[in-house]
């Protein structure tokens, strides 16, 4: 099993020990159920709290509020999750990271929303991107364009699904749905921003340091079958709630 024990730098500031999965690019569905997987381990205090770090190909996913109607090309592998929110479309060159974290209480998942974003957004300052969280709904905005979008689900006090950064991603997909109820032009990526490639494990290696300051802990890497001895569960197909 892994340490909790907790450590500290050279300044006394004390970070809890967290675990770190970088999947690399993985299939939606089977990342899905090990979110599940991982989230009731973290609830029985089997393992510490986390990060999941993954790349999808093209999939959209439908949080609580989504409907059919969102989806406009009929042709792309839809997954009904239960996160909060409506349309999301993940694919290449996208960072997605889903925090498992357990919550004092449930009152905590605005702040958690609030420090994802911070850690967003300080990532998206280390290129040179003035980033907020200002805009019409939650998530980080540029220049009244969504470039990262939040949908957490909590369930047992712990927290899965998380944020979807666009870093080089495809904008043109995003016309493929109706992403969080707008139009899909509201969409915008580092790459579009700064006129020029973005490297995705440059923004994935900003985003691990942001995210051990914004909430104070250690992150180390490990493998799904150190999280999970007894194996992933079953990978549910699109369509399936």
């Amino acid at each position: 099993m892994l340490e909790t024990t907790q450590g500290g730098d050279a300044d006394g500031v004390v970070f809890r020990d967290a675990w770190l999965l970088d999947l690399g690019r993985a299939e939606y569905g089977a990342t899905w159920a090990a979110q599940r997987a991982l989230a009731a381990r973290r609830a029985d205090d089997l393992i510490p709290d986390g990060l999941i770090l993954v790349e999808h190909d093209p999939v959209v996913t439908l949080g609580r509020r989504g409907t059919d109607a969102d989806v406009l090309d009929k042709t792309l592998p839809v997954f009904r999750v239960e996160r909060g929110g409506e349309a999301t479309f993940h694919g290449p060159g996208q960072l997605v990271g889903y925090p498992i974290l357990k919550l004092p209480d449930r009152l905590e998942v605005k702040r958690l929303v609030t420090d994802l974003e911070e850690v967003l957004i300080r990532a998206c300052a280390d290129f040179g991107i003035e980033a907020s969280h200002e805009g019409p709904e939650r998530g980080v905005w540029v220049g009244g364009k969504k470039i990262a979008s939040l949908g957490l689900a909590v369930q047992r006090s712990v927290t899965f699904h998380g944020f979807a950064h666009n870093v080089s991603t495809d904008l043109a997909s995003f016309l493929r749905i109706r992403p969080c109820g707008h139009a899909g032009t509201i969409m915008t990526s580092m790459e579009k921003v700064l006129g020029h490639p973005v490297d995705l494990e440059d923004v994935k290696a900003s985003v691990i340091v942001h995210f051990q300051t914004v909430f104070g802990v250690t992150l180390r890497r490990v493998a799904l079958a150190e999280l999970l001895p007894e194996g992933a569960p079953p990978a549910p197909a699109p369509g399936t709630p």
